[in-house]
């Protein structure tokens, strides 16, 4: 198949796309329709010619506001859709073709992924609807960490709720962990190594990655589980809910809400879930910005230091995400709270990166763990998986 793959990503209120050509040497056309059913639907967009472009959509759903994508393609017609499912349950270990017994099981797991499963679940109806002859697949946030060992991914509850309810820890950006695991192992020129990675943006999470396979992750049941994020909590006390219920009288929708948009970067800082606001904040002394700073960084710290346990060798680190590609004040002090692994950061190439460039940040001294940079590639990654499902060559 020598045409692009149209990949979505879509959200309630939102759709992220973009056409990911055969081979690396055509340009890739993606945006992004914000402010949906708002009534002031906006495209934007970067054209062939790397220049961005915004258009008016008005009111608008999910199957109007791909016509306005299609219509912006400049005639280039997909020949494939990928689709981003956040949650695919243990049904889905691998990218699948998508049909109606698909759909309906992806339905079945949106239990565990309210947020998110049924605003992909809208976008597969609007591509089916529009596009009813094309192959469209769906590539799972949760497919790469179904490599996890019991020991990883079961919790300590009854029998009875794993096997009947299946309660158990999945994990998520299985992309983003995969696409920059597997560019560290080609740019170590050993691979099958040890990587520990970071996705650091609004949503985060860490992994632990040995040969290529997914070991141990941050996140868990739900994308709500371990790391502080930009509204979400990360881990709490278990007992925190019922504390919440007795003591203020709170309804689980209520604490529900609390943890998933009220907490994180913002709740810690009363201030704002963008850290480059954060960081301009802490510059200036404001205790709230440095707090969630702070907290931040020890907690991916703390993650990473755990789970280095499940790899056999660290070969090294690999940040990435919006903050970890972007914010040298997040990984310096990532790095400095991790001494004890031999760590070297070259602090004026955390300094020097460049926003959408890899880049090496340790001092390169031989027999210890390197420090990488990765712009991460998930639109590509699910090109990729989409690509090989139908039989065709990654680019």
């Amino acid at each position: 198949m020598n045409d692009p793959v149209l990949v979505i990503n879509c959200g309630s209120s939102s759709i992220k796309y973009a056409l990911v050509p055969a081979t690396a040497e055509q340009p890739r056309l993606t945006g992004l329709v914000e402010r949906l059913g708002s009534g002031d639907a906006r495209l934007k967009g970067v054209d062939s010619r790397g220049d961005a472009f915004t258009s008016d959509l008005g009111d608008v759903g999910h199957v109007q506001a791909l016509r306005a994508i299609l219509e912006g393609l400049e005639g280039r017609r997909p020949g494939a859709v990928g689709h981003r499912i956040v949650h695919g349950g243990e049904r889905f270990t691998r990218a699948t073709r998508i049909d109606d017994d698909v759909v309906a099981t992806i339905e079945q797991t949106s239990a565990l992924a309210p947020l998110h499963n049924p605003a992909n679940l809208q976008g597969i109806a609007a591509t089916r609807s529009l596009f009813p002859a094309l192959p469209q697949v769906a590539v799972f946030d949760t497919a790469f960490h179904q490599s996890l060992p019991p020991r990883a991914y079961r919790y300590a509850l009854p029998e009875s709720l794993y096997r009947d309810h299946g309660i158990r820890r999945y994990g998520f950006h299985g992309t983003s962990h995969a696409c920059v695991s597997a560019r560290a192992d080609a740019l170590s020129g050993s691979p099958g190594g040890g990587w520990l990675t970071a996705h650091l943006g609004n949503g985060c999470s860490t992994a632990a990655v040995w040969e290529g396979r997914s070991l141990d992750t941050s996140m868990g049941l739900t994308p709500l589980e371990g790391l502080v994020m930009g509204t979400r909590s990360g881990d709490v006390d278990p007992g925190l809910h019922a504390h919440l219920v007795r003591q203020l009288g709170w309804s689980l929708e209520r604490i529900d809400e609390v943890l998933n948009r009220e907490s994180g970067l913002l709740g810690l800082s009363g201030l704002t879930n963008d850290m480059r606001e954060l960081e301009a904040a802490a510059d200036t002394g404001h205790a709230g910005a440095l707090l969630a700073i702070e907290v931040f960084c020890y907690r991916i710290a703390k993650s990473l230091a755990a789970l280095s346990c499940a790899l056999p060798r660290l070969d090294g680190i690999v940040f990435t995400g919006g903050i970890g590609e972007n914010s040298p004040r997040v990984r310096g002090q990532v790095v400095d709270l991790l001494p004890h692994f031999g760590l070297e950061l070259a602090h004026a190439a955390n300094l020097a990166t460049v926003r959408g460039r890899e880049a090496r940040i340790d001092t390169q001294t031989p027999n210890r763990p390197v420090l990488w940079v990765i712009p991460t590639d998930e639109e590509g990654r699910i090109a990729d998986e989409t690509r090989q499902l139908l039989g065709d060559t990654p680019r």
